[in-house]
């Protein structure tokens, strides 16, 4: 009797993924099939923390929120690959192999978190972890430009208007919207004289046709 075919690793990884597909697939279309469906306005608004919004989407948002998911995604995406190293680590036949395997696991794992350590530790000191930093620091430049030429230069740019947002371009503005020329003024004493006709640089001459007998 020959032996049954043993599915390899990674056909067990495709398998669980066109599950994974399979059930998402099949979840979204049971619920649009049994779910009913009453929208309103209240339903149709942003959720935003249960809150009803107010205002425009377009505002400045603190820089803090940026930082600190990036900082939290940073350190949550390298602990992830402490598990295969756990796995390695914990494997006794490969101990029972070389027992030099444990002791530069060990040991590579112990650089690796002291790498993360540090990282954390200059995150904390130059204070990105508060979300209000005690101290302000203030930009500083080595120029020689005085800070009165800032001050006037800020305020010469302070009338600046912003150009109204338009989906059309420049071209299809001045196609719907063609300019007007200015019409130069003409003085009242002034009199409209015909232009003289130009005469012909040259006088065509036509050779008549000799009389054929």
């Amino acid at each position: 009797m020959a032996d049954v075919a043993q599915i390899s690793e990674f056909g067990k990884i495709l398998i669980f993924i066109i599950t994974g597909f399979v059930l998402v697939v099949a979840t979204l279309f049971a619920g649009r099939v049994i779910a009913p469906k009453n929208p309103n306005a209240e339903k149709l608004t942003s959720y935003e923390c249960g809150e009803e919004p107010t205002g425009s989407a377009w505002l400045p948002f603190n820089s803090r929120f940026y930082v600190i998911a990036l900082v939290f995604l940073l350190f949550d995406v390298e602990m992830v690959f402490i598990f295969p190293w756990a796995t390695v680590f914990g494997n006794h036949e490969l101990m029972a192999v070389d027992s030099r395997w444990g002791k530069f696991s060990l040991l590579e794992m112990f650089v690796f978190v002291g790498i993360l350590i540090l990282g954390l530790v200059y995150v904390w000191v130059k204070g990105d972890l508060n979300w209000i930093r005690p101290e302000v620091e203030l930009p500083r430049t080595r120029v020689a430009v005085p800070n009165a030429l800032y001050d006037q230069l800020n305020i010469s740019q302070a009338d600046y208007k912003l150009k109204e947002f338009s989906a059309l371009t420049e071209k299809e503005v001045q196609a719907i919207n063609p300019p007007v020329a200015a019409e130069a003024p003409t003085p009242a004493t002034a009199i409209e004289t015909p232009a003289p006709a130009k005469r012909p640089m040259f006088k065509p001459t036509f050779k008549k046709p000799g009389n054929e007998s």
